[in-house]
């Protein structure tokens, strides 16, 4: 193992983001001692399995503006199937065709990934603020980083999906949807990883509609805002996962382009959108007070 911390790798779940540059530069760090963790989405495979069973996909607006996945329990179902039964073997699959000795791990398995279970969520309708109901999903309160951490010291690369584990008030445990770019960011937090947070863009634009405009760092509370005001859409719900990440102890976050040469390592060097642990300023030692957020799952 090299001295370099440990590195956390979420690759997106869009049609867009094609995972091999990915998959070449995991094997190229394993090979050279790195500890790798993969983490991944999969909202385009999860909405074709929803329209292949009769159903249409639903994503609603929360109160704090972002949009999720409203996950009912058919959808939940077809979430499981898509997810855990799906990508995460197809990916793991990929990895070790590549030389990686990949584990492929969902959330539930081993309370990897767990907390409370959310039946409700506040969403916006027509400009209303409603209180929707039937919901499953989760807000990740742990991440039992002993497990990820026996995997890696054995050689083992573990490549995570959701769900989750959803604990219920009764003591039950339900598998339910979470944010995959949140729950990079509880895994990077946890193992103080860095966190690459791979995406079809390259990186959070200044307007986000002209790439020339690319914001490089973010290293000061200022640049940070700056960053979170530009963010819009699907780039929003990246930020907020990446202060997550920083709050829990991820040293520095990178969004940046899954589909250039060796995106992981040139991500690493410097390419993308670079924020800094530094960013939060004081708000490092506070960091247990943004961890609430109501929003939806969302698998991008």
């Amino acid at each position: 193992m090299t001295d370099d911390p440990p590195v956390v790798v979420k690759i997106g779940g869009a049609k867009a983001v094609d995972p091999a540059g990915a998959v070449g530069d995991v094997a190229h760090l394993v090979a050279n001692g790195r500890s790798v963790v993969v983490v991944h989405g999969g909202s385009t495979v999860v909405d074709e399995t929803i329209e292949r069973l009769g159903m249409e996909p639903e994503y609603v607006e929360s109160a704090s503006g972002v949009t999720g996945r409203f996950t009912d329990a058919d959808t939940m179902e077809a979430f499981t199937m898509a997810m855990a039964g799906k990508l995460n073997t197809e990916l793991t699959a990929l990895f070790r065709s590549a030389g990686v000795d990949a584990v492929g791990l969902s959330g539930v398995d081993g309370g990897l990934l767990s907390g409370p279970r959310k039946s409700a969520i506040r969403v916006v309708e027509d400009g209303k603020r409603k209180i929707k109901r039937g919901e499953h999903s989760g807000r990740i309160e742990s991440v039992d980083t002993g497990l990820l951490a026996g995997l890696l010291a054995d050689g083992y690369t573990p490549v995570v999906s959701p769900p989750m584990a959803g604990e219920e008030g009764d003591g039950e445990v339900t598998p339910v949807n979470t944010d995959a770019d949140r729950a990079a960011a509880a895994v990077a937090g946890a193992l103080d990883a860095e966190l690459v947070l791979l995406t079809d863009v390259a990186g959070v634009y200044a307007d986000p509609d002209d790439p020339e405009t690319l914001i490089e760092s973010a290293a000061t509370p200022a640049e940070l805002a700056a960053v979170e005001e530009a963010a819009e859409g699907f780039m929003g719900k990246k930020v907020l996962a990446a202060t997550e990440a920083l709050e829990g102890g991820s040293p520095r976050v990178v969004v940046a382009d899954a589909n250039v040469r060796d995106p992981i390592v040139a991500a690493l060097g410097g390419s993308g959108t670079t924020i800094e642990r530094s960013a939060l300023g004081d708000e490092v030692e506070d960091a247990a007070g943004r961890s609430g957020s109501d929003d939806g799952g969302e698998t991008a």
